[in-house]
């Protein structure tokens, strides 16, 4: 076992609006964080705390398509309502997780839910997307929804917290999430004083983002609202929370084929964008009201 090193702690870039409803410092990619350098995860947009002000009418992102990946929402404050053109839909509530794939394509809309839009209040969400490989690109599009108490949870010792294992394993404990290739993905919640080893393979993908307080990685301090890009020279990191905190933990199996992006599609050549484009263009993703 070897240990593992940072090789950067980027601070969060400058924050614009997704729809009306989502203010995202985006992460990946970004500051230099490619999709390939942190596959399967090819998108981090990050919703940092931000009160929003009462509205009759939710605010969030219109009707549009999704094909040839995945999306994760990691609600920590606020509620999302979310539909799509299969008929599928529900509400993210906090401390819950959806994961949707869009695989062979979908047209997908999400909102802040009806009655946190009408009160307003404290918003506080993570977007990722996960890449698939070509074979899995044109499987059926599906959700996977991880309410509050069905979340699997490992206990941290001495009663200082728990992990959230959304995806993946921890310590023997196995997420709530099936995915279609090897990757972990953790919520660590602990409190002052608590330090959580970690150990994945070298070859893996691997990254942090302190949602809440503050820590130290490998003795190395990071602030809120900060991301962590580790390096691939080995497998042992540690975690110790300096106050209260939050950190989602991401690290993945890179799928080593090549990445074809653009805007909502991700396949992997060219020749596949422009066919999901066609696609699209002729309603072949199903039909979906604003």
């Amino acid at each position: 076992m070897k240990t593992r090193s940072i090789e950067r702690i980027i601070a969060p870039p400058a924050p614009h609006m997704v729809g009306n409803g989502f203010r995202v410092h985006n992460f990946i990619p970004g500051s230099g964080v490619t999709m390939r350098r942190m596959s399967p995860f090819i998108l981090l947009d990050y919703n940092a705390p931000i009160a929003f002000s009462p509205s009759e009418t939710p605010r969030g992102v219109g009707v549009h398509p999704h094909k040839g990946f995945e999306t994760v929402t990691i609600a920590y404050k606020g509620r999302v309502a979310h539909h799509d053109s299969s008929g599928a839909g529900g509400v993210i509530g906090e401390g819950e997780v959806q994961w949707m794939t869009a695989a062979s394509g979908v047209l997908h809309k999400e909102y802040h839910e009806e009655s946190f839009s009408r009160a307003g209040g404290d918003f506080h969400v993570v977007q990722l997307w996960v890449n698939l490989p070509a074979k899995d690109k044109k499987s059926a599009p599906k959700y996977q929804a991880i309410t509050k108490d069905a979340m699997p949870r490992h206990a941290l010792a001495n009663g200082l917290g728990q992990v959230e294992v959304i995806a993946g394993e921890y310590a023997g404990t196995k997420g709530g999430a099936s995915t279609f290739t090897p990757l972990d993905l953790l919520n660590v919640r602990a409190k002052a004083g608590a330090e959580v080893a970690l150990h994945r393979p070298a070859n893996w993908h691997t990254a942090l983002l302190v949602i809440e307080g503050q820590v130290e990685v490998n003795g190395n301090a990071v602030p809120t609202d900060h991301f962590v890009l580790m390096a691939n020279d080995g497998t042992d990191f540690t975690v110790k929370a300096t106050t209260d905190a939050v950190v989602l933990v991401m690290s993945g199996e890179p799928i080593e084929e090549p990445i074809a992006a653009y805007g909502p599609f991700v396949m992997n050549t060219h020749d596949e964008i422009q066919e999901a484009m066609d696609e699209f263009a002729r309603g072949r993703f199903g039909v979906l009201e604003d």
